[in-house]
């Protein structure tokens, strides 16, 4: 018989999602020490046996739910089971079939379709001149908050995640025209995602955001095995950089705000 359970084994947690690692690379490393503090996992178990997880991240101003069920109609009773328990305004990563279960419960709005890529053909990095990318430090915080209020308005950026050295700027004219960063690090789970990419829109059209990604790509290499990213379908520039550094789509979901009626 199936049931819901609120998870704290981090070891069951893992050995569930690394049924598929790059479809839960973000949660893999949401159960870093860094993260973990911030998340309620549930699982829908069938003879003590995790069927489907979900993960409910209140790391960010607005709780991010991210439900990617391998099976949909065991994540569909997941998700069902979880209505009373999630909050009012909770921005969701789901499955296009899967949103379908909370229509009843929450007015959806869109923000788009995604892609979830990888990092596969690694050997492409080595093809980009890195070498006038530096490494930044949160003493660059202003400036690179800055870089995100003209390049990248609204972008989710924890400014603590600088003190993890990855993230990568390039500087032209002596200001940081391009930076690439993570919004997941994780060494103890070797995985890492990549966020925060932005190019002033003066500086565009230069390749600056396919150095940066690949410097930080290198760096990563050292420490974890594992790197992805989320990006949006039409956002063709970014998908062409990545493509050319060794990145390949792995999974295709919607992002929404739900909102409770």
């Amino acid at each position: 018989m199936s049931c819901t359970v609120v998870l704290r084994d981090k070891a069951e947690i893992e050995r569930h999602l690394r049924h598929n690692i790059y479809l839960h690379l973000f949660e893999i490393g949401d159960l870093d020490d860094f993260f973990w503090p911030s998340t309620t996992w549930y699982a829908l178990k069938d003879d003590n046996q995790v069927r489907e997880l979900a993960l409910l991240y209140r790391g960010s101003a607005l709780p991010v739910l991210l439900a990617f069920g391998e099976t949909p109609q065991s994540m569909r009773l997941l998700l069902q089971s979880l209505i009373p328990q999630l909050p009012k305004y909770v921005y969701a990563h789901l499955f296009q079939e899967a949103a379908e279960v909370l229509a009843n419960a929450f007015d959806q709005q869109s923000h788009g379709i995604f892609w979830k890529m990888a990092l596969t053909r690694p050997d492409h990095l080595e093809k980009v001149d890195v070498s006038e990318v530096v490494r930044l430090s949160p003493s660059d915080q202003r400036e690179l908050e800055r870089l995100f209020k003209e390049s990248y308005p609204g972008n989710w950026f924890d400014p603590r995640l600088l003190e993890t050295g990855c993230y990568y700027g390039f500087r032209m004219e002596g200001r940081l025209v391009s930076t690439a960063g993570v919004h997941v690090y994780s060494p103890s789970y070797k995985v890492a995602a990549l966020g925060n990419v932005a190019t002033h829109p003066a500086w565009r059209g230069r390749g600056l955001a396919t150095r940066v990604c690949a410097r930080l790509c290198m760096e990563l290499m050292a420490v974890v095995q594992h790197i992805g990213l989320n990006v949006s379908i039409n956002n063709s520039r970014a998908i062409a950089c990545y493509q050319h550094i060794g990145f390949e789509q792995v999974a295709t979901y919607e992002e929404c705000m739900l909102i409770g009626k």
